[in-house]
């Protein structure tokens, strides 16, 4: 199921700035003022809720970006809280022993990823995230990055639900995302 096609935002939701560029991306510029990852109605929202599924799509930032991928999120209002986010962040060069929970493909306040797949500011990423009961795997740019049981390593008080939201992050930093496809499992 295609959620963006390079055209079509129907299947989506933010008060943020996220426009359809030329090339058929959606490209956020955030307006005079806008800054910080705390304006959670300016993240780009699908309007159902998954439990099982397959997202796949491509993004990318300039140097320094950063944006994140959230999913199981409960409570719309707060999605770091409530929800599990797969960082998207400008790792170019570090080295794979060195990767946290913060950088490209680390699930925040959960683990690293396993290697650096990054590739350099104003290039495309591809990202697939499978979330399937409550194993998640993370493919960055065809290699598997993080592959496990959410479960048994999320944060103490987090919960895990079956079903939940997806966003993406308006942290405040121009961002590009385009191919935005889900398939429910």
């Amino acid at each position: 199921l295609t959620v963006f096609d390079g055209s079509d935002m129907s299947q989506l939701e933010t008060e943020g700035n996220w426009t359809i560029a030329a090339d058929g991306s959606l490209f956020l510029e955030p307006r005079d003022g806008e800054e910080g990852w705390k304006r959670y109605h300016h993240y780009i929202w699908l309007k159902e809720q998954y439990g099982d599924f397959v997202f796949d799509f491509e993004y990318k930032h300039n140097e320094g970006g950063n944006s994140g991928f959230y999913f199981r999120v409960a409570d719309r209002s707060d999605p770091v809280t409530s929800g599990f986010e797969v960082q998207l962040h400008d790792s170019t060069g570090k080295p794979d022993e060195e990767m946290g929970p913060h950088d490209n493909g680390g699930i925040i306040k959960t683990q690293g990823a396993s290697k650096n797949m990054t590739i350099a500011p104003g290039e495309w990423n591809r990202m697939t995230v499978t979330m399937k009961g409550n194993q998640l795997t993370v493919v960055m740019n065809g290699e598997t990055i993080q592959d496990f049981d959410l479960a048994e390593k999320k944060p103490e008080g987090k919960e895990l639900v079956e079903k939940g939201y997806i966003t993406i992050q308006d942290h405040g930093d121009l961002f590009w995302i385009r191919n935005l496809r889900i398939k429910p499992l």
